[in-house]
């Protein structure tokens, strides 16, 4: 094999390409991770005319478009949207028979006919054929299709190709006649209109049809998940499909888009059922993988998150991960670009990827839709990125303290409602999507959420009542998230006591987030280690099953219990409002995992301070504190009670409290960040005015800012114990030694530079390199006085790092005194009394 390494030379490229597609030559031109797999999902409706010619111009063309994102992949794949899952469970095993496919836009399982009813029905309400005259196909002509995408996506890409196909429970693309009127006792839920999605434990009643794994029939009482696995089995098998994915929420519960369930109704759990529906969730897997052992199997997941699934629908997702069925663990949810909850997607993607049943996960983007005339791109997300730069801003840590970004990127769609597919959507799409691999994650952000996978999976199933508790708090990350809460690491508590007991200090550069411990644990014991040895830790939620040791250490005791409306006291606000926050909190047991009972043991304490209370007719309950012992080389420990700002009104989701009444809890977890130096302070109008979503991501060494303003009115204000960062590329008033600035709807900004300096503008910006050997330069103006640090890249020493004060070209005047340092606040170089002008180069 040749190695050909290119700097630049863009035209050079272009002429090897076919070379590097045949094998000939590796070209060294591309930056950042690849992926191991990178799928396009396509409905059939591109393939316009049924013509062997036209269905491979067509295909080609769907790797042309984005060839320049699939050079970043090992194998590429094509995930077909052929209709809603039906053609499987209708395959009888003939390549004659006819297909039913998802030619249409809108519900075509309602009860008016496609094209038929009043005018002023919604597109949800009926359907439409999406061209005048749509092209039969019959299943011979899908499996010519899955033969004409190999072939010329190979011959396009030089790689390999996979073709999957998939299984939707619900109404959605294709007509049914299978679910809705041959068999409709395997509906359950209600995620479009009352019974409407396929139960993956439902019963089959028996039927004399001819099926291809049941060629006299489906016997009565036949389990829909050997039904369905045995027919995958042939389907996928005759066509030459390589892997199967499940859409929808299917395989994890009976209810995938609610925040009620199998087990909560909105208004209780029932414990005693827990184990049965379980039970019946990882039984469908079982069946499944009976029928069809080998294909790889891909999955959806539900709209919510590991607790929330767990607690409400009895989704054992640490079973289904063990269970060894050869499965891709569900990516984010997609419903983010829908209604802007980046909270829930956030909190869902990072509590599934926290433990996996091996090293993959996937990213996937919401490009088109091909059936409800919406394609996010160019209309939910306005062209903006922000639902690529925050969820691609996550990463997980395994057990050995390896930082990991997604194996697998996927997007739904390449084509849209019409069957068109814009060349502007992957031409506008990819240089984000690069852009966020080139600055993936590779160590822990500044906040790492320690994810209680395995004790939520205990909890729920030791029959003290805990269910509550599971619920409430990937519910309360959510909604801090939504609140400013800048969270885009994971590691699991079990991977967590693994890292620290080889490494004590890998995350001191890290402040922890996690729930109470139980009293004589490991992760108790492991928690109050860390926190001793100079560690910084957050701990939010109940504290009625941890030891006295672990309260000593927080420096709390239970009171009685006590829930409804409480005044708040803050002893500080850092965000600033023209209409202030009410002080009025709504605390409801149910779903804040129990009532009201925290209070600081011994107040005479002077390690500890008091951040926020709450009043109710008299009673006072202690919300937050913070506690640092000088004993404890460093270390703090916070603590925040943690009120569940919602409730279950009937909608899918939890309803946020009205924010002009009520005071919204999580916003603590924000708030005291500052008794750890950090600020991160929002200002803006009203308190309806929906705050800032954040990540700040450590790439590199640099510091990896990416945000969603939902409002362009709002500020934010930002001060770390390294000083106020500075955004590349952006001007900054600091205000009390606070950079502020006022973004878009979506940014993304690296930063390098800190700087202590209490007011004045300052200006950060790159330079060309301009010398050899140089291959970053920065500028800072501005400064008064400053302390600077600078985060140079991981490589760059002392030999090769380089200051200048109110010098130029050619570099050879002005050289500026700093100094190396690598301690709690990172590795970086410090400047002090720097005034004007700052270059760094490197």
């Amino acid at each position: 094999m040749k190695t050909i390494k290119l700097l630049t030379g863009w035209v050079l490229i272009g002429l090897l390409l076919s070379l590097e597609a045949h094998g000939q030559y590796q070209l060294e031109t591309l930056a950042g991770k690849p992926f191991n797999n990178i799928t396009l999902e396509a409905s059939l409706k591109p393939f316009k005319i049924n013509e062997k010619a036209y269905i491979r111009a067509v295909a080609k063309e769907m790797f042309v478009q984005w060839q320049s994102l699939l050079r970043h992949a090992d194998t590429v794949s094509i995930m077909l949207w052929t209709g809603d899952g039906s053609e499987i469970l209708d395959y009888e095993g003939r390549m004659g028979q006819p297909l039913e496919w998802a030619r249409y836009m809108g519900n075509p399982n309602t009860e008016h006919e496609v094209g038929s009813g009043p005018e002023e029905l919604s597109i949800h309400e009926r359907a439409f054929l999406y061209v005048d005259d749509p092209p039969k196909f019959t299943y011979g002509d899908l499996r010519f299709i899955i033969q004409a995408l190999k072939e010329e996506g190979r011959q396009v890409t030089g790689k390999p190709i996979q073709v999957g196909a998939t299984f939707d429970p619900g109404p959605e693309f294709a007509k049914s006649e299978f679910k809705y009127q041959k068999h409709p006792e395997i509906l359950g839920g209600n995620a479009m209109g009352h019974k409407t999605f396929v139960n993956c434990y439902a019963v089959l009643n028996g039927d004399r049809d001819k099926y291809a794994g049941f060629p006299t029939g489906i016997p009565d009482q036949t389990p829909f998940g050997t039904f369905f696995g045995r027919q995958s089995q042939h389907f996928l098998t005759d066509l030459a499909f390589d892997f199967i994915w499940l859409s929808n929420g299917f395989g994890f519960g009976a209810e995938g888009w609610s925040s009620t369930g199998a087990i909560f109704d909105g208004k209780g759990f029932r414990q005693d059922q827990l184990a049965e529906f379980s039970h019946k969730v990882l039984g469908f897997w079982k069946l499944f993988r009976q029928e069809c052992p080998d294909f790889p199997i891909q999955t959806r997941g539900t709209n919510l998150s590991v607790g929330a699934d767990l607690a409400r629908d009895a989704v054992d997702l640490r079973a289904i991960y063990d269970g060894g069925f050869n499965m891709l663990p569900p990516p984010n949810s997609p419903w983010a670009a829908l209604d802007g909850d980046f909270g829930l997607e956030l909190v869902g993607y990072l509590s599934r990827m926290a433990e996996l049943p091996d090293n993959r996960f996937l990213f996937r983007y919401y490009t088109h839709d091909p059936w409800w005339l919406n394609s996010p791109w160019l209309d939910r997300y306005g062209r903006e990125p922000h639902d690529i730069y925050l969820p691609m801003a996550v990463s997980r840590i395994d057990s050995n303290g390896n930082v990991a970004v997604p194996t697998h990127l996927s997007f739904l769609t390449i084509d849209d409602t019409y069957g068109n597919m814009p060349t502007q959507v992957p031409d506008e799409v990819i240089p984000h999507i690069l852009k966020a691999r080139y600055d993936q994650p590779t160590a822990p952000g500044p906040l790492v959420w320690v994810y209680p996978f395995d004790e939520y999976h205990d909890w729920a199933y030791d029959h003290r009542d805990r269910l509550p508790e599971v619920y409430y708090g990937d519910w309360f990350i959510r909604q801090a998230i939504n609140n400013g809460f800048p969270l885009n690491t994971v590691i699991s508590t079990t991977s967590f006591r693994s890292v620290v007991a080889r490494s004590p200090h890998f995350f001191k550069e890290s402040m922890l987030v996690t729930i109470a411990p139980d009293a004589g644990s490991s992760l108790e014991k492991d928690l109050i280690s860390f926190v001793q040895g100079g560690g910084k830790l957050i701990v939010f939620g109940p504290v009625d099953h941890s030891s006295d040791s672990f309260r000593e250490l927080l420096n709390l005791k239970n009171e009685t219990p006590l829930s409804g409306e409480f005044t708040v006291d803050l002893k500080r606000q850092p965000d600033q409002l023209e209409n202030d926050f009410p002080r009025l909190l709504n605390h409801r047991e149910l779903f804040s995992g129990g009532g009201f009972r925290t209070v600081v043991n011994n107040t005479a304490d002077p390690y500890t301070k008091v951040l926020a209370q709450a009043t109710q007719e008299g009673q006072t309950r202690d919300a937050a504190w913070v506690r640092a012992d000088p004993a404890w080389k460093g270390g703090q420990v916070a603590y925040v009670r943690g009120t569940n700002s919602s409730n279950f009104t009937g909608g899918r989701l939890l309803t946020p409290d009205n924010p002009e009444k009520y005071f919204t809890g999580p916003l603590l977890l924000r708030y005291v960040l500052e008794a750890f130096g950090t600020t991160l302070a929002i200002d803006k109008q009203s308190p309806e005015v929906k705050s800032p979503v954040l990540t700040i991501a450590r790439s590199n060494n640099a510091f990896i800012f990416s945000g969603y303003h939902p409002n362009s009115t709002v500020r934010q204000r930002m001060k770390f114990k390294q000083g106020a960062p500075l955004l590349l590329g952006l001007e900054t008033v600091l205000a009390d030694s606070c950079s502020t600035y006022t973004l878009p709807t979506a940014w993304n900004r690296e930063c390098r530079i800190f700087i202590e300096q209490g007011e004045g503008m300052v200006s950060h910006k790159e330079l060309h390199s301009g010398q050899r050997g140089i291959k970053k330069r920065y500028s800072v103006s501005g400064l008064n006085r400053a302390t600077v640090r600078v985060y140079a890249a991981d490589d760059v020493d002392e030999q090769h790092f380089h200051a200048y004060v109110n010098a130029g070209y050619p570099w050879k005047k002005g050289h500026a005194r700093f100094e190396r340092k690598d301690d709690e606040l990172g590795n970086y170089f410090l400047l002090t009394d720097v005034t004007g002008t700052l270059v760094v180069s490197w």
